[in-house]
């Protein structure tokens, strides 16, 4: 699955059942391995403000569905 696969989904928290925002990007180490996830707040995707980001990192992704990813926001 392809970044772009991603940013097109919804991030879902399970908890809360609110929608967090989309991906925009990603942080990768020196080694290529992705870190986390970031993603934009939904409320603040007009404005493209960087207090609007959230990280998500790949264990608190539980699945990753054909609309949406659901994960576990610590």
């Amino acid at each position: 699955m392809n970044l772009s696969d991603l940013q097109r989904k919804d991030i879902i928290n399970i908890e809360t059942g609110k929608k967090m925002g989309k991906i925009i990007d990603a942080q990768m180490n020196e080694k290529g391995m992705i870190e986390f996830f970031i993603v934009m707040d939904h409320k603040f995707w007009r404005f493209w403000k960087s207090s609007g980001e959230i990280n998500v990192t790949i264990e608190q992704i539980k699945k990753i569905g054909t609309d949406v990813i659901l994960v576990n926001q610590i």
